[in-house]
């Protein structure tokens, strides 16, 4: 096997091969680290490549697989994985996308980052973010632009653009994310991935307490259902003093079957009070759904009105950014406008009770469907540096329009699955998502293995990463 094939099999792929002893975790490290010196330079996927750290873990975990059961092996020994710089590796730099934060070295790992480890990844680097993951494109000042494998003028998307890009380009096989307002599921419609949003609470934002009123999460980035499934279950679970948290599934998430066919799934091709995606977001839709229907699903159409989520959304979106700890002159234009937004303490919390009674609607209205089929985002991915003249309102005014199908999940807590559907007449992706029902990732999981079985979307990779 070529090193281009080993670095675009899967992460279960890769784990059963050193498992096997065919594959070393050396090996398989150095396979990655060769990529990223080669296309790294192009894509600016990683903020930071832990190239020292990775190798000498890798020796390590090599020499403990010639003496070790290959039993007592967490799941992932040995497998690569890439952590976005919004969360904290101990002694490596910790930017969050801001340049006067590129010495800063974070003195821990956080709660996500000690599971990976547990499960046995070896981090290959920190990747690219919107500064303070605030935009859903990733050119924060200061570093290089994160730029889509499929088109390089293109971007990959936001906020966790590198970590998509990393996936993509086979820069790694599999990548942890975030999603406060769409993070995970943009990057993978732009990239051609699949990308979790797991439920509120199925993950704890340990050591912090909270992000965002629960708006935030981090979740997988993969190439395949099984892959995204199986990080889920590494990263879930509760810590202690969690504000929000889930019980553990009855089964693991990896060991979910295909769904008992019909499920009821509503099909949404426009959001009041933005109106109707781009064509090429409603084809992918209509796309995933005639694969839905073949599959003996029950379909029906869906009138969503989001329009109550709007302004409390922007408030509590605004609210995270004024609690950087960042002064306010080292922020981006647009940062520092949303930083001195005139919004009062009082403000955010009204915010927040107005978005919890608009969730609580929506969440209700949805109830009797077993997911919802909708765009990832409203237009094909943007070129690079396409809103870089706006003035920030209407910048912020651009991104609301793209990325309006996204906050749904984010505001009722509910899980969103988005999946690859097709390409357009420029070759990039075009994705869509699934939305569940609440603490329901398993159903969401079993269609998307149902609908990566039936050939619903193509396996191409990227001309640059071959």
């Amino acid at each position: 096997m070529n090193s281009t094939d080993l670095a675009f099999l899967s992460a279960l792929e890769q784990a059963q091969l050193i498992r096997d002893r065919t594959l070393s975790p050396q090996e398989l490290v150095q396979v990655y680290l060769d990529r990223i010196d080669r296309l790294n330079p192009d894509l600016g996927s990683y903020f930071t490549v832990m190239a020292d750290q990775a190798q000498q873990e890798a020796i390590a975990k090599t020499e403990q697989l010639m003496h070790t059961d290959v039993a007592d092996l967490p799941a992932f020994f040995g497998v690569a994985i890439a952590i976005k710089d919004l969360n904290a590796v101990q002694g490596v730099p910790f930017t969050c996308g801001n340049p006067a934060l590129k010495n800063q070295i974070a003195p821990y790992d956080d709660g996500v980052v000690t599971r990976l480890r547990q499960a046995g990844f070896t981090i290959l680097g920190k990747t690219a973010t919107s500064e303070l993951g605030s935009m859903p494109f990733t050119e924060p000042h200061g570093f290089p632009p994160a730029r889509n494998p499929w088109h390089l003028n293109h971007t990959p998307g936001g906020s966790s653009g590198g970590s998509a890009a990393a996936v993509a380009a086979g820069l790694t096989s599999i990548a942890q994310g975030s999603d406060g307002g769409g993070s995970i599921r943009g990057p993978a419609s732009c990239c051609g991935l699949v990308g979790l949003k797991p439920a509120r609470g199925r993950i704890s934002m340990a050591p912090l307490g909270d992000c965002l009123s629960g708006l935030a999460t981090s979740g997988p980035l993969g190439r395949t259902v099984a892959d995204v499934a199986a990080l889920l279950d590494v990263m879930a679970g509760y810590v202690v003093g969690d504000p929000y948290w889930l019980p553990d599934p009855p089964l693991p998430f990896r060991q979910i079957a295909a769904p008992p066919a019909p499920q009821r799934i509503a099909v949404v091709n426009a959001i009041a009070p933005i109106g109707k995606p781009h064509p090429d977001c409603s084809t992918a839709v209509q796309h995933m759904a005639q694969a839905l229907e073949s599959l003996g699903h029950q379909l029906e159409p869906l009138d969503l009105d989001c329009a109550a989520l709007v302004e409390p959304f922007q408030v509590v979106w605004r609210g995270g950014v004024k609690a950087t700890r960042i002064p306010v002159e080292a922020l981006e234009p647009v940062n520092q406008w949303l930083f001195n937004h005139p919004d009062s303490s009082g403000d955010y919390q009204n915010a927040v009770w107005a978005m919890q009674m608009a969730a609580r609607r929506l969440v209700a209205q949805l109830a009797v469907y077993d997911a919802i089929l909708m765009p990832a985002l409203m237009a094909p991915p943007i070129a690079l540096g396409a809103w870089a003249d706006l003035p920030p309102e209407a910048l912020m005014q651009q991104v609301i329009q793209w990325v309006s199908p996204c906050p749904l999940a984010n505001a009722t807590g509910l899980p969103a699955i988005a999946l690859p559907a097709l390409h357009n007449a420029a070759g990039l992706p075009i994705g869509v998502q699934l939305v569940g029902r609440p603490a329901d990732e398993a159903t969401l999981l079993a269609l998307a293995r149902q609908l990566e079985a039936s050939g619903a979307w193509d396996t191409r990779r990227p001309a640059i990463a071959l």
